[in-house]
């Protein structure tokens, strides 16, 4: 089973990508937004007691986003493997998942892919996509870089996580899509 993480600061393409590389490299596509909002709506204990954590405007716990991706990593243990887009976000995230991607599957992260991208064309790009999605926090500007800041505050230190196990590939995310899927396939190529 292959392991690609896909990394990358709000507006960077990830999503974009994971979705087009899934579908090229026949891995399923995990994101932890889509899981989040899987169990919640379907009422499973996980997506009940995230939501406990959110209705009290707390974030969920590493352990139960951690909890959530593992019962979707058993549910499809029989495909090729993985892209897992927006996990994980946190170095203690990235140490749980080594862990038991190890002792529950034998197997371990491969690769993270880490899209690079000048902030003005991250606010650019989110502001864009608003004007497609009903998401409000995409359509205003301060938002949008408190996000960033808080993705290069809290989140870019899992890239230096994979980069002390070599696992790290930092990638230029700044092209169109079609530039980033072949830089991105070339090195989904190497693993699998």
């Amino acid at each position: 089973m292959n392991i690609i993480v896909l990394f990358g600061p709000p507006g960077s393409g990830k999503g974009t990508q994971a979705k087009i590389l899934s579908e090229k490299f026949h891995l399923e596509h995990i994101s932890t937004g889509d899981l989040f909002r899987y169990n919640i709506k379907n009422n499973t204990k996980l997506g009940q007691e995230a939501q406990s954590y959110i209705n009290k405007g707390n974030l969920v716990p590493d352990e139960l986003t951690t909890e959530m991706l593992i019962d979707e990593l058993r549910r499809n243990s029989s495909q090729k493997g993985f892209i897992l887009d927006g996990y994980p976000r946190t170095k203690s995230q990235a140490e749980t998942l080594d862990k038991l991607l190890n002792t529950i599957f034998r197997t371990q992260v491969d690769v993270t892919l880490a899209l690079y991208v000048k902030d003005e064309i991250l606010v650019k790009r989110i502001l864009k996509r608003s004007e497609a999605s009903e998401r409000l926090d995409d359509a205003d500007e301060s938002i949008i870089r408190n996000r960033i800041n808080e993705y290069y505050e809290k989140t870019a230190v899992v890239s230096n996580y994979y980069k002390q196990q070599h696992k790290l590939v930092e990638l230029d995310g700044e092209g169109n899509i079609e530039e980033i899927t072949a830089a991105l396939s070339k090195e989904i190529e190497k693993f699998i």
